[in-house]
Formats: C-alpha cells, sequence, structure tokens
C-alpha cells in the first residue's frame, strides 16, 4: 500500500488503467507505447508513442479538473512531439482542455479520439534524434528488466 493512503492508491491505479486504454488505442494508430516517459528536460510524459515513420506522439492524462488545474507542465512537451493528446475519463469536463490539442476519451479497456491533435511545429532532426533514442533505451531497459529482474 503507497504510504500516502488509500485514496492515493486509488489515483495512481486509475492512471495506470487509463494509460492502458491509451496505450491500446495508440497501438490500433501504429504507435508502440511507452508510459511514464522520461524526456531529456526531466519531465515524464504520461505515454508517449512511436510509429514506423518515427512520428512521436505524447499523451497527458488527466483523471479529474482538479487534476487538470494543478498539473500545467504539459506545454513542456509540445517541444518533444509531433502530436500531443490529452486523455480523459467519461465524465471529465472536455470543454476545459485546450481546442488545439487533441482529445482522447479512455477507460481501463480502451480509448478513442474525440478531436484530432492539430500538427505541431516539424521537430528539428537532432531533437528527433534524442527523443527516438531515449525511446527506444527506455523499451531496451524495459524489456531487460522483464527478462532479467
Amino acid at each position: 500500500m503507497n504510504s500516502k493512503g488509500p485514496e492515493a492508491d486509488d489515483r495512481v491505479e486509475s492512471a495506470v488503467m487509463l494509460a492502458r486504454g491509451v496505450a491500446r488505442l495508440l497501438a490500433r494508430m501504429g504507435y508502440q507505447s511507452l508510459g511514464e516517459f522520461r524526456l531529456k528536460s526531466g519531465r515524464r510524459a504520461d505515454v508517449a508513442g512511436l510509429d514506423r515513420k518515427g512520428r512521436i506522439v505524447i499523451v497527458e492524462i488527466k483523471r479529474s479538473l482538479a487534476d487538470f488545474r494543478a498539473d500545467q507542465k504539459w506545454p513542456e512537451y509540445l517541444d518533444y512531439c509531433d502530436s500531443f493528446y490529452f486523455a480523459t475519463p467519461k465524465g471529465f469536463p472536455d470543454g476545459v482542455l485546450p481546442e488545439d490539442h487533441g482529445f482522447i476519451l479512455a477507460d481501463r479497456f480502451g480509448a478513442e479520439v474525440v478531436r484530432p491533435s492539430a500538427t505541431l511545429p516539424r521537430l528539428h532532426a537532432s531533437r528527433r534524434k534524442e527523443v527516438t533514442l531515449r525511446f527506444a533505451l527506455g523499451a531496451a531497459g524495459r524489456l531487460r528488466g522483464l527478462l532479467d529482474p
């Protein structure tokens, strides 16, 4: 159990379950994904995806309006991806989300794109390489950890 109490455990489980649904959607869209993806800036994106063409998507999960209002670090992710989405559970007041970014409705079983992501400025080649290498090394490290804990 989390030392912060059962409420904290519920919030973490909720985010993990939403991330699972988002990962399933990204797979259908042609992306391989990683949860809790650490960027060079030190920030951690909730879910990041990489497709065969090298396109990078970042999804920021917001479980509640309070979560959205309290956490305003998401603009920092825009410099690391080709498309950006917010993912929320059913019942989230989606009218508060910025309209120039994508919106995904998610649950533990799957997700659907409600609003597509606007096209972001093209990533510089060196930034794309850095994010892609970070993604590959992160995925390889996680796989190794599963094979040899």
